[in-house]
């Protein structure tokens, strides 16, 4: 029975050069990808490249309750908020159960961003009163009202067969020319301003249905008639403060994209609110053909004012049978109206993309998240500053490491080698991983993560002096360097192991428990403790398979750190027969 494991134990050691070839691979392989990717470097915390953090308290409006799902929706919208102010490395995180961390590196505009993420998102159907193409596009663009491609409709059945939901150009869109433009926005403003427009959110252009040509705008209208021929949405800086400050009840200006195009908008008083949709998603027609698109559920109150406003909207000309769906003053698509809409339930059809139909999809619902934010705290941390704390942190894992290769060298002599070449492999495994985890997983190195690396050499260092303390502990026995080394192995892995699992769970029971900027000491001390095990166990020990091959440590040089007489080992181990034992005759 002991022969088949001695050959197996033989196979196992012959082949510790395999071993090592597979991790070579690995690392190669992943630095490759590091270089691939063009992200050579790990991201960088705000704590150390400097930025903005501001912490948000959620607060919830009409009853609704403060949950998980509310509080997801509203990080995605905070994302999609920093990304508009062309911030990259940006993080928004929840804490605890009520509070949003978003944490804007690189010194951004601390008052630009808390009035980009400090509010609550608001969603409103508006009247389209006029629209224009702006900027340089608006030259090739085919028609003024060809600002989307969708329709709404009371239900996928109720669709006409063969309508595209394409917009159709109209005649009655306000013209590119100054003096008609001025006069179809005059004739919409002052038809808004009447009483039955008001009523209905929404009405033709035409001079007819308005006020009597000879009324002259109010002042406000003039200014807002001034405002809308002034404006071109091609430009970032009109576009944000397009409609700036307007009240749900107010007519404002607003912009919209499509097809590479922006357009400006003239849109009436809100008619729907945005927390009166219940439920929008984007589906996929396979029965008329259609296509993508996206369909919505009010509540009982939004229903009611949808199918009162859509039944006006379907009696006027285009584009003033359009509504605009307005997300934070941006018009993120107008569908036309051919009738109106009752029963709670609308469909938005047209040329849509699955993933342009899940973009509206997920703006609608956002309009009706029923949360709301006080901003608690707003911390600035300076570049400069951030530089200074990253120095410091190197420093201090760069002091800490030639401590721990000053021990090694003094205690274990030729055994260091060993011990600094896994530590070589191990720190580039560690970086190379983190610059992958930064764009992967977004990942950012704070302070508290470089320390976590730092203990992280600990660690490492002694999972190699157990090994090692094995080893020598054998030859003290009186064994050779061959056998030692795979005598020791056994007892040395199960240590190494228990060791490290106690270190993962503690740094997974913080990872869980905390919040902010622990959470990078725990996800650091938890990830160089799992690559601590792959190095020795794929590194460290058939690396000391192959050195126990080599006469300067098989022969015990007082050098190698395993010199059997410094260790005070005793005599060689020599197999003897056990003398027989007497034969005794057997009693009667």
């Amino acid at each position: 029975m002991a022969a088949p494991k001695r050959g197996r134990s033989a196979s196992a050691q012959s082949k510790p050069g395999r071993t090592l070839a597979l991790i070579l691979i690995a690392i190669v392989a992943l630095t490759g990808g590091m270089f691939l990717s063009g992200h050579t470097t790990p991201r960088l915390g705000i704590d150390l490249a400097g930025g903005t953090s501001i912490t948000l308290e959620a607060k919830a409006e009409q009853g609704s309750a403060i949950n998980k799902a509310n509080m997801d929706t509203a990080v995605d919208i905070m994302n999609r908020r920093v990304n508009g102010l062309g911030v990259s490395e940006a993080e928004v995180q929840t804490q605890g159960d009520r509070n949003i961390i978003v944490n804007i590196p690189k010194g951004t505009n601390s008052k630009e961003a808390r009035d980009q993420v400090g509010t609550t998102a608001k969603l409103y159907f508006r009247p389209v009163l006029a629209q224009e193409a702006t900027g340089p596009a608006a030259a090739t663009s085919p028609s003024p009202s060809a600002s989307g491609s969708s329709k709404a409709s009371p239900s996928p059945s109720a669709s006409k067969s063969g309508s595209t939901g394409e917009k159709a150009t109209s005649s009655s869109s306000p013209s590119a020319s100054a003096t008609s433009q001025g006069r179809a926005v005059t004739d919409a403003l002052k038809a808004d301003s009447t009483p039955s427009a008001s009523a209905s959110a929404s009405s033709s252009a035409s001079p007819s249905a308005s006020a009597p040509a000879s009324t002259a705008p109010s002042d406000a209208q003039a200014k807002l008639q001034a405002q809308y021929t002034a404006l071109d949405c091609s430009k970032k800086a009109q576009r944000t403060t397009a409609g700036e400050g307007a009240k749900p009840g107010d007519t404002t200006l607003g912009c919209g994209q499509s097809s590479g195009v922006w357009y400006k908008y003239l849109l009436g008083p809100a008619a729907v609110d945005g927390t009166e949709v219940k439920k929008a998603q984007a589906v996929f027609d396979t029965q008329n053909a259609s296509g993508w698109q996206v369909t919505m559920t009010f509540n009982s109150k939004g229903a009611k004012k949808f199918a009162d406003v859509t039944g006006q909207l379907s009696k006027n000309t285009q584009p003033q049978n359009e509504f605009g769906i307005v997300l934070d003053g941006e018009v993120v698509s107008s569908p036309y109206v051919n009738s109106a809409i009752t029963g709670g339930n609308a469909q938005i059809s047209g040329s849509f993309t699955q993933d342009e139909a899940q973009n509206l999809a997920n703006m609608l619902s956002y309009g009706a998240l029923p949360l709301s934010f006080k901003e608690q705290s707003v911390t600035t941390v300076t570049a400069a500053l951030g530089g200074d704390q990253l120095h410091a942190g190197l420093l201090a894992g760069a002091i800490g490491l030639l401590l721990v290769v000053f021990y090694l060298v003094a205690y274990y002599r030729g055994l260091s080698l060993v011990a600094m070449a896994s530590l070589l492999v191990s720190g580039i495994l560690t970086y190379v991983l983190m610059a992958l985890l930064g764009p992967a997983i977004g990942f950012a190195l704070n302070l508290p993560a470089v320390c976590g690396a730092i203990v992280a050499i600990g660690i490492t260092a002694d999972s190699f002096i157990v090994y090692f303390e094995r080893i020598r502990d054998e030859i003290r026995e009186g064994r050779s360097l061959r056998p030692a080394v795979e005598r020791a192995w056994p007892r040395a892995r199960r240590t190494i192991l228990v060791s490290d699992f106690v270190s993962f769970l503690a740094a997974a029971v913080l990872f869980i428990v905390t919040v902010g900027k622990v959470q990078g000491f725990a996800f650091t001390l938890g990830l160089t403790t799992v690559l601590d095990v792959v190095v020795v166990f794929f590194f460290t020990k058939p690396l000391m398979t192959l050195l126990a091959r080599r006469t300067f440590f098989a022969s015990g040089s007082k050098w190698s750190g395993l010199d059997p007489k410094s260790l005070g080992a005793k005599p060689p181990l020599r197999r003897t027969r056990r003398p027989a034992a007497p034969a005794h005759t057997k009693e009667a």
